[in-house]
């Protein structure tokens, strides 16, 4: 019983010091992102082929296609942190949980994303360009995605996959990250901060806002869905950016909260100190007692 309570209090110490609850979290994020990926269909919402707000036409070209976006959102996110990291020799920790965040900020940001795209299965703004519905549909009432005719199951299934925009939400979640952790870097909320440093914490999120637009500018989203997407995108962005680094305003916002090891050890040897203050105050005021108590005798004495 002995041996199995050191070795549960050892795995708990280990979860507690280490950054193994990210990654286990990391992973079913990951493991559900591809479930979702892969089997999940999205709400089929009713629609009217009288809707002009779901009658633009199909683009076959996007300007920023998923590859891209990944090169935006995460590869040049990632590039140039390893870049600043490296030149700035940082310490192994600080590199780590920057790397760690900037992943986990993508991989929830995207898993959010798809729970959100299929629960509520908004159409496209292309919707009816991509199912192609069957001679003799009513125009004037509402049908369901039995009329439409496309053979491309993605591509028809994919229409109803409009709210959140996930380019918005995963751009703002990359790039966010990035924008932050240069705010953090060179101290852009501090007084009298020069422009330079302010516009370079800024350049990430005029990108992001670029790709958002792009999607506007496709049909394949209107402004409300690329305005939440952004919003959700950036809100996980400093989310996630806060469990490793402290607020922009705190007086050393370039530095990482220190390992989770070492900080639990000096929370322990803090209690610590505070109960043996605690102790000798009140050995302290026993001893005033004791002193207080000989004094009265003293003094009664001294009236006999």
């Amino acid at each position: 019983m002995s041996q199995q309570h050191t070795v549960g209090s050892a795995i708990l110490r280990f979860w507690q010091r280490s950054y193994a609850a990210d990654y286990v979290g990391l992973t079913i994020l990951t493991a559900g992102l591809l479930l979702i990926e892969l089997f999940i269909t999205p709400f089929h919402r009713l629609f009217s082929l009288s809707d002009l707000a779901i009658s633009f036409p199909y683009a076959e070209v996007e300007r920023v296609p998923l590859l891209l976006l990944f090169v935006y959102a995460f590869a040049i996110p990632l590039a140039v942190l390893v870049v600043y990291l490296l030149g700035s020799k940082a310490q192994s920790h600080k590199i780590h949980v920057t790397l760690l965040g900037l992943v986990i900020s993508l991989v929830l940001t995207a898993f959010l994303t798809d729970v959100f795209k299929n629960a509520v299965g908004r159409p496209r703004p292309d919707l009816l360009a991509r199912c192609q519905a069957e001679k003799g549909t009513e125009s004037v009432k509402l049908v369901g995605v039995d009329v439409c005719t496309q053979p491309s199951h993605h591509k028809l299934h994919d229409g109803w996959r409009s709210f959140p925009s996930g380019h918005s939400s995963f751009s703002f979640s990359g790039l966010g990250y990035l924008a932050l952790f240069f705010a953090g870097q060179m101290h852009v909320f501090r007084p009298r901060i020069d422009l330079a440093r302010t516009l370079v914490a800024l350049a990430p999120l005029v990108g992001a806002a670029l790709i958002a637009i792009s999607r506007c500018e496709d049909y394949r989203h209107d402004v409300y869905d690329v305005t939440v997407g952004s919003l959700l995108g950036f809100l996980v962005a400093n989310f996630v950016y806060r469990a490793y680094y402290p607020a922009l305003r705190a007086v050393h916002p370039d530095v990482p909260y220190p390992v989770r090891s070492e900080s639990l050890e000096t929370k322990r040897h803090a209690k610590v100190r505070d109960e043996e203050a605690v102790r000798v105050s009140r050995g302290g005021s026993r001893e005033v007692r004791a002193d207080e108590r000989l004094l009265l005798r003293g003094r009664s004495s001294d009236r006999e």
